[in-house]
């Protein structure tokens, strides 16, 4: 049941109408069935992974919250005759036996993980090292057979709740259905955004009352998504699996506009099915996290990764970043940097590293590949640079007269930034592997071949004139739209305020555009991202 069905639609008005007509106190339950109903009806035997990692915190959950609460009562119990160092021990060891249970927690949903999701990286590789060696072996892996849909989004939610419990953020919950429905809830279980437990549960567990404006609201952000998934995402994806499918065949200059295109097609596709999911969680009061900012606009790469795929950048700087940047190790090794090599580079380093650790992880997520990898190295390599240099970047800004607050320095920055996070795009998007990606790169630098640039070239591509007519007037609406945002402009509250004959009419102008606009081909079915 993809977003863009018929099928899905039918089953999100069943499923919004029921919500409503039952007593508030069971929604949630209905909401259980309904994700329940969605994932089992892409494969029902994958989907018993889900249900596994959803029984699997929770039980590590309640063992860590019952070795805590136990502790906590012996200490208020023996307060007067525990002593300081005694007490102090006694809360270590209580702490050991709970990061047991947090490890093995973490060991079994991120070992599935690894095991399906990069198990035919490994084996692919270990069989290309014994035909090297003149071994005629192939060695196969589970993840050839069995690959749960949502796999790395619903073991990132996972994780996230059983090392909240560790932390003591808030308390475990004792009904193991909730967690369920929390690990599963079915808007956003193929693509995100990531959620966290304590933010979610006050509006998924509610039982909410209906709210038109929450319906209202819901219905613009759907509409808004399915514009830009249906009209640009998939237009855009004909011109990037035609060149990248065949990367030998065409120049640096096809190549150029090729990483362009899927620019629009990754964003359009990825930013409008997050919409989506948040559209149809608004339709039932539920109110899910932020994924996107205006990612285009950003004056570094650092910050367009605190504008993009937001809410997985905060679970790494949640739990990878700080825990490694503040671990004991890189303690030391930031105090022996500020001894030999000066404060800069002191403070900066393990902040290197833990970047670079950070975009090693992310490379990966995004699949099991060396391109991949090398994406997201690629990535974190540029963003510790530009902290180690940033002392002689400002020398040089002040040695040319450069205010780094003015308007055209900050749209040079916003344009260097973009073509940087093209560049990394070749990578993520090269389906041929890293060869072709860097022989692409290569290219687009040394071998241009202008002569590709005619009419008939373009029409080869699989696209009309119109065609292409629509890409850019819906990248204006996109850029327009996303100008007023970065303004502050509320969008939908803008729209919701205008006289309803305005209001309509901007309506029924997007659903035109989507049905009759829209673009359906084999290279458009589906989300990108429903493949994580």
């Amino acid at each position: 049941m993809s977003f863009t069905t018929a099928l899905f639609w039918f089953f999100i008005l069943i499923g919004v109408v029921i919500y409503y007509v039952l007593p508030s106190k069971v929604r949630w339950i209905w909401l259980l069935v309904l994700s329940y109903l969605y994932y089992f009806s892409f494969n029902a035997k994958n989907s018993l992974f889900m249900v596994a990692a959803s029984l699997v915190i929770y039980l590590a959950a309640l063992a860590m919250e019952h070795i805590q609460d136990k502790s906590d009562a012996y200490l208020k119990e023996h307060k007067a005759e525990i002593g300081r160092e005694q007490k102090k021990k006694f809360k270590n060891s209580v702490k050991h036996k709970k990061r047991i249970i947090l490890v093995i927690a973490m060991l079994i949903n991120f070992g599935v993980l690894a095991v399906l999701k990069y198990g035919g990286f490994i084996t692919g590789n270990i069989t290309a090292v014994f035909n090297k060696i003149g071994i005629d072996k192939t060695v196969y892996a589970l993840s050839n057979y069995v690959m749960p849909l949502g796999l790395s989004f619903f073991t990132f939610q996972s994780i996230s709740y059983v090392i909240d419990i560790y932390q003591g953020k808030y308390r475990a919950e004792k009904n193991p259905f909730r967690i369920c429905l929390f690990v599963s809830f079915f808007p956003q279980i193929m693509q995100g955004p990531i959620g966290r437990f304590d933010k979610l549960k006050k509006t998924l567990f509610a039982g909410n009352a209906f709210n038109l404006q929450n319906v209202q609201f819901g219905i613009q952000r759907i509409f808004w998504g399915l514009f830009k998934k249906m009209v640009l995402a998939d237009r855009a994806g004909v011109f990037v699996a035609m060149i990248f499918n065949k990367p030998d065949e065409y120049g640096g200059a096809m190549a150029i506009i090729a990483v362009l295109m899927y620019s629009i097609q990754l964003y359009a596709d990825f930013s409008g099915g997050i919409d989506i999911v948040i559209g149809v969680a608004q339709l039932f009061g539920v109110t899910m996290d932020e994924n996107f900012r205006q990612p285009y606009f950003s004056k570094s790469i650092g910050e367009f990764w605190r504008r993009w795929h937001i809410t997985l950048g905060t679970w790494m700087k949640d739990y990878v970043f700080y825990p490694f940047c503040l671990s004991k190790a890189m303690n030391k090794f930031g105090k022996w940097g500020k001894k030999h090599l000066g404060d800069h580079l002191g403070k900066t380093l393990p902040i290197c590293l833990s970047n670079l650790l950070i975009f090693f992880i992310v490379g990966i997520w995004h699949g099991a590949e060396w391109r991949y990898i090398m994406y997201g190295m690629y990535n974190g390599v540029i963003i510790a640079f530009s902290n180690l240099a940033e002392p002689l970047y400002k020398k040089c800004l002040h040695a040319c007269h450069i205010d780094p607050h003015k308007k055209w320095w900050q749209c040079v920055q916003v344009l260097r930034t973009f073509i940087l996070v093209n560049i990394g795009w070749v990578f993520d998007c090269s389906a041929a592997g890293m060869g072709s990606a860097i022989r692409m790169i290569k290219r687009m630098f040394t071998e241009l071949r202008f002569d590709q640039l005619n009419a008939q070239m373009f029409k080869c591509i699989g696209l009309t004139s119109v065609d292409y007519i629509i890409l850019l007037a819906g990248c204006i609406v996109v850029l327009i739209i996303s100008i007023l945002k970065e303004r502050g402009v509320q969008i939908r509250a803008a729209v919701a305020a205008k006289p309803i004959a305005v209001r309509w009419l901007i309506y029924y102008g997007i659903i035109v555009a989507i049905f009759v606009l829209g673009y359906a081909s084999d290279a458009g079915s589906g989300f990108l991202y429903a493949n994580f």
